[in-house]
């Protein structure tokens, strides 16, 4: 879990893409009850939207509440050493190749099991064509 913190008021694309000011804090620097509540909440957001594979799910933290809200889910995170999706998990002791190998296994795993699937439903044949033919 990582914490971005933008060297403007707001994280901008200057401050992500030109000034590459923003600061990524691994991990983040949250209550212990906080950092569990976001990951439930992130697995049940991944899960809501049938997400396979990977997925970054983003939040805002209320300071002044506690309040966690999510902000959205990254489907196709960045994956360059700068992204913070490697980042995060070479910060969580898993390299980023190891990353990659699941997620082909993960993938494999998916299109096996999703390939075994038999559809229940028959189509009804196809009715004639009402179209006159041309004499």
């Amino acid at each position: 879990m990582g914490e971005l913190v933008p060297s403007h008021e707001f994280y901008d694309y200057a401050d992500k893409y030109v000034d590459l000011g923003a600061q990524l804090v691994i991990p983040a620097s949250l209550p212990a009850e906080t950092a569990e509540a976001v990951r439930a909440l992130a697995v049940r957001a991944f899960q809501a939207i049938d997400c396979a594979g990977l997925a970054r799910v983003d939040f805002f933290l209320e300071r002044t509440s506690g309040r966690v809200l999510v902000n959205e889910i990254n489907t196709l995170p960045g994956c360059t050493s700068g992204s913070m999706f490697p980042r995060l998990w070479e910060a969580s002791g898993l390299p980023f190749p190891a990353v990659c190998d699941r997620l082909i296994a993960l993938a494999l795993e998916r299109h096996a099991r999703l390939a075994q699937r038999r559809l229940s439903f028959t189509p009804p044949a196809a009715a004639p064509s009402r179209r006159r033919a041309r004499r």
